[in-house]
């Protein structure tokens, strides 16, 4: 879904809530400034399908949104129980927002369980929309409740509204030929229609997608559609909601251009096709399915008309091994992968720093280690992307900071693979792989010019004349070799993991030589050219929040909630950790004190530390959700006043 919006961007704290009351008919509507919903189900209620298409309209309404999907990693976890909770939060605005917010001011809890594993982030106030069909005795006592919590008074500082989703679902549907089990699985549907209704959030789009959903049954679209109609419809004439509440569009919030919403991982997608075609090279993707990086084969799998192939690999190894491969062979080759596949990748990595080659391993960060966390997020892979390789084997690392700029990350990690002739690591998450916000459509002039130069003859001379190629001769400048298509005539040259000799590329074990290329690839490296650091700090601050990755949008939110209370504070975040920009420890120097908020136990933190060092102090999180707004600017305004 696309919108226009225009006006420059007037960053508000996003912990302001506004509100202005107005009549509508015999119904009240209330003008909000944000909100932040979440649906909440068993992993097979359809939760996400419902957040989704609540943001697509959302996006096409033009309010600047946040979503935070959380689902389980079983398949089809036990129905009913608190391990087997889907959810969906999003956060939608009149301005600039930066996260999916902290606490729900709107809960959907379609059975026992999602009210159960959800409550506690609740504040009191919230209003809670429960499907009481689904509140039997025997599902509330599977998730502990001994009595009825719609009953015993445990809700009384909530905003409850008790609705019979199944039944009114089935009941809407009893014109089709459906049986009631095919009937109640519309109910997700129904909740939609009404939660559409109360923000006033378009509905052509969702009727739309639901036809082309299921096209080939148009049965099904037709009771999905006519459920969604009938929320919507409850909605308006229910006496329990007797005010809808409406927030205005971001008219405010960014540049002029043309918007669609996006996540992270199709943004990394959308990314890589328009790195290949910019370089004006077919883009490979050998890759594994893994949580949470399937999407990115899965996207790429649909643009065989702009050159992309996709390999599906039987492994972890198979799938960066031809993707080195056809790098190798010309290509722009990309594999992707998360922590556990990062580590059976390991090897090929080392093989592509030796062979330098352009290379690009993306990882979708989950927590770990072995299987881990599959679907929760996790800043867990940085040492392992800095030093998870044997023998002396740098790699670049670029981290994307939001979901939109997951396009960027993936065009810049493209640039310094192509222009360096080395494999890079692009360091996303979960957090931003599955979370979307608006992302502005670039200009094709917008776009970086990655053309590549394929060696096409010889290019050293001999003491006796001859005109030879040597595939180790390097650019002055970046270091980088030569780049030669196999097949080239006169281009036949070794390949292998053995040492090559500086220029010849010939397998040597002579000392020296060793000496000489491992410290050659560690300057290449070192000598990328990075953009410097930029700090924003508008009142000289003493203390600097340094962050990297997903964790800018939570910094950035408590920075603005403590500037707002009056505190001094400077931020700076990090796109390039290997090598860092080089004005960063000049930074550093400037403030007395530096804290580090990271996603794992201080893996930035030690970086720093060891490199410039400072004494830089950490603020960590390992529970698989982001950081919170309001958690951060606590922790941030102890470091101030300590």
């Amino acid at each position: 879904m696309t919108s226009q919006v225009s006006s420059p961007a007037e960053q508000a704290d996003e912990a302001v809530v506004g509100e202005q009351r107005k009549p509508a008919g015999t119904k009240d509507v209330r003008r909000l400034d944000r909100v932040i919903i979440r649906f909440a189900g068993d992993s097979g209620d359809g939760m996400q399908l419902t957040g989704d298409r609540f943001t697509s309209e959302t996006a096409t309404f033009g309010n600047d949104l946040s979503t935070l999907p959380n689902f389980p990693a079983e398949i089809r976890a036990p129905a009913g129980t608190l391990p087997g909770v889907s959810s969906f939060q999003l956060h939608f605005a009149d301005h600039d927002i930066l996260t999916p917010g902290d606490a729900p001011n709107v809960l959907v809890a379609m059975n026992p369980a999602a009210l159960k594993a959800n409550i506690g982030d609740l504040p009191r106030g919230a209003e809670i929309i429960v499907n009481t069909d689904e509140f039997t005795k025997r599902a509330m006592q599977k998730v502990g409740y001994a009595s009825s919590p719609l009953e015993d008074g445990s809700l009384d500082g909530y905003s409850l509204h008790p609705v019979p989703l199944t039944t009114l679902t089935v009941e809407a549907l009893k014109e089709f030929d459906l049986t009631r089990k095919e009937a109640e699985r519309s109910k997700n549907m129904f909740a939609l229609g009404l939660l559409s209704w109360m923000y006033h959030r378009p509905t052509e789009g969702t009727e739309k997608f639901l036809t082309s959903k299921f096209a080939k049954k148009p049965d099904i679209a037709a009771a999905n559609i006519a459920a969604f109609r009938a929320g919507w419809n409850f909605g308006e004439t229910t006496e329990d909601f007797a005010v809808s509440y409406e927030i205005a569009p971001a008219t405010t919030a960014f540049p002029v251009g043309t918007y669609r919403n996006i996540s992270g991982n199709l943004a990394l997608s959308y990314g890589l096709v328009a790195a290949s075609q910019q370089a004006d090279l077919p883009l490979f993707l050998g890759s594994y399915p893994i949580t949470p990086a399937s999407d990115i084969l899965h996207e790429l799998s649909k643009h065989k008309n702009f050159g992309v192939r996709t390999f599906q690999a039987e492994d972890e190894i198979a799938g960066i091994g031809a993707a080195l491969g056809a790098a190798f062979g010309g290509s722009l080759a990309v594999t992707t992968t998360s922590g556990p596949g990062v580590a059976l990748k390991s090897e090929t990595i080392g093989l592509a720093v030796s062979l330098e080659l352009p290379l690009l391993v993306i990882d979708i960060q989950r927590g770990g280690p072995s299987t881990g966390l599959p679907t929760k997020t996790e800043q867990a892979d940085l040492l392992q992307a800095m030093f998870g390789r044997n023998g002396e084997a740098p790699v670049p690392i670029v981290a994307p900071c939001t979901p939109a700029d997951c396009f960027d990350a993936a065009l810049e990690a493209a640039r310094i693979a192509l222009t360096y002739r080395t494999p890079v690591m692009l360091l996303s998450d979960g957090y931003l792989a599955n979370g979307s916000e608006p992302w502005r459509i670039p200009d094709l002039d917008e776009l970086p010019d990655l053309a590549v130069q394929f060696t096409q003859g010889p290019n050293h001379t001999l003491e006796d004349g001859t005109e030879v190629f040597w595939p180790y001769k390097r650019d002055p400048q970046t270091l980088a070799r030569p780049w030669a298509i196999p097949g080239t005539p006169g281009l036949e040259h070794r390949i292998g993991g053995i040492e090559k000799e500086d220029g010849t590329g010939n397998i040597s074990y002579a000392p020296a030589n060793h000496d000489f290329m491992v410290r050659t690839r560690q300057a290449k490296i070192d000598g990328i050219e990075v953009p410097d650091l930029e700090v924003d700090d508008p009142h000289e601050a003493k203390t600097l929040v340094l962050g990297w990755g997903s964790t800018y949008g939570p910094i950035t939110a408590a920075v603005r909630r403590l500037r707002n209370a009056g505190e001094s504070i400077a931020q700076a975040h990090l796109r390039h950790l290997n090598p860092f920009p080089r004005n960063l420890g000049e930074m550093l120097g400037r403030y007395e004190k530096v804290v580090i908020p990271e996603m794992n136990l201080g893996q930035l933190a030690t970086l720093v530390r060891a490199k410039y060092l400072v004494d830089a102090h950490s603020y960590n999180q390992v529970n698989g959700m982001p950081f919170k707004a309001e958690q951060l600017a606590k922790a941030l305004k102890e470091a101030i006043d300590a």
